[in-house]
């Protein structure tokens, strides 16, 4: 038997805001395997966070498979559209969701993370946001655009730049992507495609400079629809689940452990040679070319397998 021991390990994972979505289910599967879990979460929803993990809400999430609850050494306010609190506008800082947080950009939070615990193993970018995602590329506006790719996809560039000099030699970094980096998803809009194009692509250059600098492992997974709270933000999750379950090669749900599972591989050993992937995990959706329910085919039965 080959076990995932990350015992000792120590792993921050920004972008959790609830008990749903992937990176909840990757801070299981890391704690799982024994790792101590470190959380960064939006700053606007921290004390709702914090609030409701205190009164138990996530109670029936947390549990671990020896009946044990998953725990975290401490969580961090963090808006990882800064880098540093100069970058942060005057509306921001007076906002009252802001005003009695501190120490919530990029650069603070890694030190901060580096003051509290030293050195890290494992850092997971489980971070989207795009402001226009509901409009189609051509009617997305500049701004809205350029909002996308520096939520979604220069925050991953920032985390590593700034995490890098705090974390031990032969750690990883996981991060999200997903289909629209290279298919069209008509209604992915507001530039999350391309966000997700260059998040992939960073991930391969990052592998290189952070792997010379620093001997870190940089991969990403390219994830299937999950109806998660922030996912439900696109307008038509539902619709790209059943999608999927029609189409893909296996024809069943995708489970939020089955990527974390998946990051907890790439994190241990067991995965010590694997960098700059963009690795899928969606049932295999990525690899159809054609829409067998689709209506051109009557009947699309005839192109089951027998």
């Amino acid at each position: 038997m080959l076990p995932i021991n990350l015992k000792g390990k120590k792993a921050f994972i920004a972008g959790i805001g609830d008990d749903q979505g992937y990176g909840w289910a990757i801070a299981k599967a890391l704690a799982e395997a024994g790792a101590e879990i470190l959380i960064g979460t939006w700053t606007p929803v921290l004390k709702i966070f914090t609030q409701s993990w205190n009164a138990g809400k996530f109670d029936a999430s947390r549990k671990l498979s020896n009946g044990e609850m998953m725990q975290y050494l401490k969580v961090y306010p963090l808006d990882a559209a800064f880098d540093k609190m100069e970058d942060v506008p005057e509306e921001i800082r007076s906002n009252k969701r802001y005003m009695d947080v501190s120490g919530y950009t990029v650069s603070e939070v890694a030190e901060q993370v580096a003051k509290d615990f030293g050195k890290i193993d494992i850092l997971v970018h489980s971070l989207a946001n795009g402001p226009e995602v509901k409009k189609p590329l051509l009617e997305t506006s500049r701004q809205g655009y350029l909002a996308a790719i520096s939520s979604s996809s220069y925050s991953f560039v920032s985390l590593v730049a700034h995490f890098g000099p705090h974390m031990n030699p032969d750690g990883t970094v996981l991060s999200l992507t997903y289909l629209a980096s290279e298919r069209v998803i008509p209604g992915y809009g507001g530039g999350m495609s391309s966000a997700k194009a260059a998040l992939e692509s960073d991930t391969r250059t990052l592998a290189f400079e952070a792997g010379r600098k620093w001997g870190l492992r940089i991969n990403t997974i390219s994830a299937g629809p999950l109806g998660s709270r922030a996912a439900r933000a696109i307008g038509f999750i539902g619709s790209m689940i059943e999608y999927s379950k029609a189409n893909a090669p296996l024809a069943k749900d995708l489970a939020a452990e089955e990527i974390g599972h998946t990051a907890a591989f790439l994190a241990s050993p067991l995965a010590s040679a694997i960098t700059g992937v963009t690795l899928y995990v969606d049932n295999g959706m990525h690899a159809m070319g054609l829409a067998i329910d689709s209506p051109a085919f009557h009947p699309a039965a005839e192109l089951q397998p027998v």
